[in-house]
Parts: C-alpha cells; structure tokens; sequence
C-alpha cells in the first residue's frame, strides 16, 4: 500500500512537471491552475489504474497449477466510476498441484485454497471434499487424522469447488 501511495505522488509530481514545462514552452500562455489539475487527474488516474489492474496483475502472479476459481466484482458509492465498470475485489484460486487423496478415505479430496482480496495478506484453506456426497469441509488436525470427524458442509451442484475438482 506504501508503494502504492509513493507512486501515486510520484504519477502527480510528473504531470505536473510536464505541464510546467508546456506552460513554459507555450510563453506563458497556459493558465496557472493547469499544473495542479493536471497532477490531479494523474493522481487520480493511477489509483483508478492501480485498483481496477490489480486482479490481473495478482492472478499474472499466480504460480503454475493455480486456477482462479471466483472473481467478486463490486460497486462502491465513494467510487462512482465502479458503477459504469464494477472492480474486482476478491479473487478465490485452487492449488490443483496440492489435490491428495488419502488410501484410507477414498473418495475424499485434500485441496488448498487460496483467497485474495484488495489491501489484505493472501489467505490459505485447506479443504477436504467429497465428490460422491456433494460436501465440504475445513481441514483441522482431527480431520486429517479421521475425515468424518470434520464438519461438513454441503456444496450446490454449481459450487466453484465441486466444479473444478469432482466434473472432471
């Protein structure tokens, strides 16, 4: 985020250079207000730029064998333009290298999750599913050790999870 703001001051401190230059190379002839309108629109074209591209950049970022599973796009009133194009907020992604099996639950997956949001750590959920049942569950040392001690969950014919592991 640090990063983010240096290079947002730094997008507003070359536009305005660049129109004091052109107001010198003009003779003088550009109003004065254009250096602080034109840092402003900078400024604030790089954060438009930076919120909406970060989606792509992180899932660009993304190891082999990650597959984004679900995008969250949303709209914010203090962000009137996400109205016109919603920004993507959140992204989950499946580690499809990490899927186990384990010889004494057949029929159960272990898989990793991942859950990226904007202006958050990355997030990892081991899940166990169960194709044959249509469930879901956390992973906890108990459920490792024996899978029906786990708390499961059930997941819809069009869950994201149940999608990319058991339709396959």
């Amino acid at each position: 985020m640090f990063f983010e703001l240096i290079a947002t001051f730094a997008a507003g401190a070359v536009a305005a250079g660049l129109a004091l230059i052109a107001g010198h190379l003009s003779g003088g002839r550009l109003p004065k207000w254009i250096t602080p309108v034109m840092a402003g629109i900078a400024m604030l074209g790089y954060a438009i730029w930076s919120e909406y591209s970060w989606a792509g950049r992180t899932t660009d970022g993304l190891p082999e064998g990650v597959e984004v599973l679900v995008t969250v796009e949303e709209t914010r009133f203090w962000k009137p333009w996400t109205y016109v194009v919603p920004q993507t907020t959140r992204i989950m992604a499946l580690d499809r290298e990490s899927v186990q099996t384990n010889p004494d639950a057949p029929g159960i997956l272990l898989a990793d999750l991942y859950f990226f949001a904007r202006w958050t750590p990355p997030a990892k959920r081991p899940q166990l599913v169960n194709c044959a049942q249509a469930t879901r569950a956390d992973v906890s040392g108990a459920a490792l050790a024996d899978p029906s001690e786990a708390t499961w969950r059930s997941m819809a014919e069009d869950d994201p999870l149940s999608e990319a592991l058991c339709q396959t």
